[in-house]
């Protein structure tokens, strides 16, 4: 009895060791689960359109397993919602699929009409002989908000000369829902050119996606010489639902203009070497700004003296002038013939104004005179000394 229970332990221990081993070893046979099968994605799963819209999802489909034909459908679709499978620009219900690459395929949906504003969901499900896969997918509809135009500018007041350009940096703003084009219209006076540009380039109309912006250059270039004062100008972006508007201003300070001349207009005179000989010029302001402070210069022969009564000029109106005396001293040995003599005026803040004199140099007459008694007592010299040794 003894050993029946003895033999009897015996093989329940033996048959719960085996129990034990068994599982493990059938676990460590298992081969480890990495394949995935047939897959399906698509990298923008929801999609916001607007009423009367159509949207289009692009789904890959991809296999690690066998190729298989694999059909496509779907599940859940609202009511009166149309859709199509397309892949090759063919309409499609299937795709080969292989686990060499993706495979492209594009559903298009049709919204009805009637379609209410509102979160839409359904699914894309792929079956193939041995896999499946399917995708969730949204499609929220809403009142979008028609293309809406916005400028800005930091600076719409510039302040230049005549001759400035006047460039401005303007942003325009489609806060609309909608994408749209624009055309770019510039209200201005005759006085100025406008330049509309867009990286770079010149442009007359400009297309601008929904929620975005692009910075414009807008150039008024001066035509002429034209007088200080604020000119006003309106740039406009126009499309067919909306219109933006933005006022620019070219304030023009002017700048003096000045000629240097004689009340006679004659740029020219005479002069007697080592004497001083006063010469009226007369300064006039052509510009559209008053002179100030005005410097007067010269740039002389060598030996030469310039000297200005007045010397400086406190300011001389537009459409003015001043009267001023410019005494020339020629070098004492200057030869007879004629030089050149530059006088310049230069305000404060503008540029430097000069005019180029010719003077006439004669010698003086004393000095003539001089020579002419030298010259005949050197003939009376000479004429005695002939007649004295002559007659020998």
């Amino acid at each position: 009895m003894r050993k029946h229970w003895l033999f009897a332990a015996f093989i329940v221990l033996l048959l719960s060791v085996g129990m034990t081993i068994m599982p493990a070893a059938a676990q460590e046979a298992q081969p480890p689960a990495t394949s995935q099968g047939l897959s399906m994605f698509t990298t923008y799963p929801s999609q916001v359109v607007g009423l009367g819209e159509h949207v289009t999802f692009d789904l890959k489909l991809t296999t690690d397993k066998d190729a298989e034909i694999v059909t496509l459908e779907t599940a859940s679709l609202p009511d009166g919602w149309k859709a199509t499978f397309r892949g090759g620009g063919k309409t499609i219900q299937s795709v080969y699929v292989r686990p060499e690459g993706d495979v492209s395929v594009s559903l298009r949906l049709e919204l009805p009409e009637d379609v209410q504003a509102g979160t839409y969901d359904f699914k894309v499900i792929a079956q193939g002989e041995k896999d499946k896969a399917e995708i969730p997918l949204t499609v929220v509809v809403k009142e979008k908000l028609p293309p809406k135009l916005q400028f800005k500018v930091d600076l719409p007041t510039l302040r230049g000369t005549p001759s400035t350009t006047f460039r401005y940096s303007v942003v325009l703003r489609n806060d609309g829902d909608e994408d749209t084009t624009v055309n770019l219209i510039a209200d201005t006076t005759a006085n100025f050119l406008l330049h509309i540009k867009y990286a770079g380039k010149e442009i007359t109309s400009l297309p601008i996606e929904a929620g975005s912006s692009k910075t414009l250059s807008v150039e008024a270039e001066p035509l002429g010489d034209i007088a200080a004062g604020e000119y006003p100008f309106m740039l406009k972006a126009q499309s067919d639902t909306a219109e933006a508007s933005v006022t620019l201003t070219a304030q023009v300070t002017g700048r003096p203009d000045l000629k240097i001349t004689t009340p006679e207009g004659v740029l020219s005179a005479q002069a007697t070497a080592g004497k001083e000989t006063p010469i009226k010029i007369v300064i006039r302001n052509d510009g559209s700004a008053p002179a100030q402070d005005i410097e007067l210069s010269s740039s002389n022969p060598t030996g030469w003296k310039v000297t200005f009564e007045p010397d400086r000029i406190a300011e001389i109106a537009v459409g003015e002038e001043a009267d001023v005396t410019a005494t020339v001293l020629p070098a004492e040995k200057a030869l007879a013939g004629d030089y050149v003599l530059t006088l310049r005026a230069k305000p404060a803040d503008a540029s430097t104004a000069s005019a180029d004199f010719r003077i006439t140099v004669t010698t003086s007459t004393l000095w003539g005179l001089v020579g002419v008694v030298l010259i005949a007592i050197a003939v009376l010299v000479v004429g005695m000394a002939v007649s004295r040794f002559g007659r020998r």
